[in-house]
């Protein structure tokens, strides 16, 4: 039998190999060799990977070869989502939903459709039978996205038809998913909250006539009690979340997998997998984190000057996790401002103003957006634009509305299974190629040793 020590030793042993073994690849050789590093160019552009008419991501334009910022857009199928937002609250009604239509089939529906494909979606939330216990209560995950991702891996057998890739099918597996993965994953985090936390075990049985913020509020907590104005903010963070474009990593994932020919399940379970890394959509953790961090070192949350003195130690690597970045400023696209990050600080704005310490909270988070820009300006020496992205204010709303630290990611992910399958189905039927893009090999031929010589 192996002890306990000999595992510890033998994995140190394979991780002091594997050390010796990989290191990080210079600057230099990326440039000696004309590779795209993250696939960026040098002036920040993204590499031209495909076609899409999903999404688009706008953030600065090109005028005479030279990169210029700009106000950011985020267009859904050529709707702008500061309307779609702006449009559903007028008429006081939900709109995730109609968002997700309009993702999937390409244009907004009327009111009669809309209430059919509502329905649709209530009527599907109910997990087949034995999926509930076999699948999540019986393993527990201490990470809900990989719970998720197991979940939908597993829903694969419980389809009658996995494999087919007509338009019809793919369409019918998105709809299931994008109903049911809320459930999923509030099954995923009452299995964990029970069994890894030692709390109490609720299971709710999903309201068909809810709307899907409604239905998620309505699983999460014990009471099932919730406002209409935290079902409306929590519909807001679904919506703008629903799709950011092709070439974010989750969404790109999703079209490398898709392109291979393999089934709906795999491609979703896949794009969780990257989702779920704190350089994306955990990102809003890591927020949360730091501006704990910062709360917990300063003292005065009005003084600017002692706001910004922290700011530069963490820009110094002196602070916080030594990384030197703080966390929710800067986006790869977005220059002067991510419109998701517009409509969310108003909407937190109003929700923080229901609660005095969220309130000072919050104007803390508008002075950390506020200030970060000069004191990188002034340590890094940087005329860089920059702007807060999303993250910097969804984890703060998600925790003015009680949802628990481990839902943040997940919350995301339920969003953004539209625009992966809008783009799963975008990739299988319109472009049909296999992505397999090329690697330059810094492999030099090595004569081989036999064992007993080397």
């Amino acid at each position: 039998m192996i002890t306990a020590e000999h595992k510890a030793a033998l994995a140190g042993f394979f991780q002091h190999e594997a050390e010796d073994q990989y290191s990080p690849f210079s600057k230099e050789l990326f440039k000696k060799y004309d590779v795209k590093r993250g696939l960026r160019n040098d002036d920040g552009t993204g590499v031209m990977a495909g076609l899409t008419s999903v999404g688009q991501v706008v953030g600065y334009y090109i005028s005479d070869g030279e990169k210029l910022p700009m106000e950011g857009q985020l267009k859904y199928r050529g709707y702008q989502i500061k309307e779609l937002v702006r449009n559903c609250e007028n008429e006081n009604r939900f709109g995730f939903e109609e968002v997700a239509y309009l993702l999937l089939f390409g244009h907004l529906p009327n009111a009669d459709t809309l209430s059919k494909f509502k329905t649709l979606i209530g009527n599907l939330r109910q997990l087949p039978e034995g999926f509930a216990e076999d699948m999540i209560l019986k393993a527990p995950s201490k990470n809900i996205m990989n719970k998720i991702a197991r979940s939908v891996l597993a829903a694969y057998s419980y389809d009658e038809n996995p494999d087919e890739l007509s338009v019809g099918n793919i369409m019918r597996q998105s709809i299931e998913l994008i109903a049911r993965l809320p459930v999923m994953a509030a099954y995923g985090y009452q299995a964990k909250s029970h069994y890894h936390d030692g709390k109490s075990l609720y299971l709710h049985s999903p309201q068909p006539e809810l709307s899907t913020a409604e239905n998620l509020l309505y699983m999460l907590r014990p009471d099932n009690h919730y406002t209409r104005d935290e079902a409306e903010m929590l519909d807001v963070l679904l919506m703008i979340h629903a799709e950011h474009g092709g070439g974010n990593n989750s969404t790109f994932t999703t079209r490398v997998v898709s392109s291979s020919g393999t089934d709906t399940y795999s491609a979703i379970a896949a794009a969780i997998g990257s989702l779920k890394g704190h350089k994306h959509g955990g990102a809003n953790a890591k927020v949360m984190a730091m501006m704990q961090d910062i709360e917990e070192h300063v003292k005065d949350w009005e003084n600017d000057d002692e706001i910004a003195a922290y700011l530069e130690k963490i820009i110094r690597k002196e602070a916080f996790d030594k990384s030197g970045l703080i966390y929710g400023m800067g986006h790869a696209i977005y220059t002067y401002s991510d419109p998701r990050c517009v409509l969310l600080k108003e909407r937190a704005e109003k929700l923080s103003g229901m609660n005095e310490e969220h309130f000072k909270e919050f104007n803390l988070y508008k002075k950390v957006e506020k200030l970060t820009p000069e004191v990188f300006k002034r340590v890094k020496n940087s005329d860089k634009v920059m702007c807060a992205n999303v993250d910097m204010y969804s984890g703060l709303v998600y925790k003015m509305l009680s949802i628990p630290q481990e839902m943040y990611t997940p919350l995301f992910a339920m969003s953004r299974t539209v625009g992966w399958c809008a783009h799963r189905l975008e990739e299988t039927i319109g472009a049909n190629r296999i992505i397999r893009p090329a690697y330059k090999s810094l492999v030099h031929t090595r004569e081989y040793v036999k064992i007993s010589d080397r």
